[in-house]
């Protein structure tokens, strides 16, 4: 009876280890699942590279219709015209130095004024004056480049989770634009290129464009 005893006595207490050691098996394979689904719900934003970045960028601006350039036409650009023969003058005034200068059929081709007439009408406030300047626009429609990204930063936007941002430059595209014409448009006065922001957000684990500013 004695052994009968000491038997019983050895499988209850190594009966309790087999089950405590079966609880920790348990709990550390809870514990273990639990880590990977943690793992699992914070993954890495995907890489938004800015070769994708200024895909997303000119994808935009192609979008959108079209447009002339407005080119700044000074007193240079004034006498570059008439060379190219895109307007003549046809007026001066008594003063001597105002005029009006009328688009040429070829100057039709290239440019368009803003009021619509096909009159430039010069009118600087005095003979020494050498900042007056008129606005031309280009006949040839184009899309604005986007170019020069700097590198991709994090960025933080409203209501938006995960965001990022990249600085580049928005430049004017002068295709189909004629040389004469080309030449006016890099005159001072003009702004051919502007530096801009764009931010984008990260949707069903995809980049999308956000914003331009």
């Amino acid at each position: 009876m004695a052994k009968r005893e000491n038997s019983d006595r050895f499988y209850t207490v190594h009966g309790g280890s087999v089950r405590i050691a079966a609880k920790l098996l348990v709990f550390g394979t809870l514990s273990l699942l639990g880590a990977g689904l943690t793992l699992s719900g914070c993954k890495s934003a995907p890489d938004l590279s800015q070769a994708d970045a200024q895909a997303m960028i000119q994808a935009k601006y192609d979008a959108t219709p079209a447009v002339g350039a407005n080119i700044t036409v000074d007193e240079l650009g004034l006498g570059q015209g008439v060379t190219a023969k895109y307007w003549d003058r046809t007026k001066l005034y008594p003063n001597k130095f105002w005029a009006d200068f009328t688009l040429t059929p070829e100057g039709k081709k290239a440019v368009k004024l803003p009021d619509g007439s096909d009159v430039i009408k010069w009118r600087p406030l005095s003979e020494t004056d050498k900042s007056f300047s008129v606005i031309v626009v280009t006949v040839a429609a184009n899309h604005l480049r986007a170019h020069d990204l700097k590198e991709v930063q994090d960025e933080t936007l409203p209501g938006v989770a995960t965001a990022k941002g990249v600085q580049f430059t928005e430049g004017v595209n002068l295709d189909g634009v004629p040389a004469p014409l080309v030449n006016i448009a890099h005159n001072p006065g003009n702004k051919l290129s502007t530096k801009r922001q764009a931010d984008f957000a990260l949707e069903n684990g995809a980049w999308k464009l956000h914003s331009i500013e």
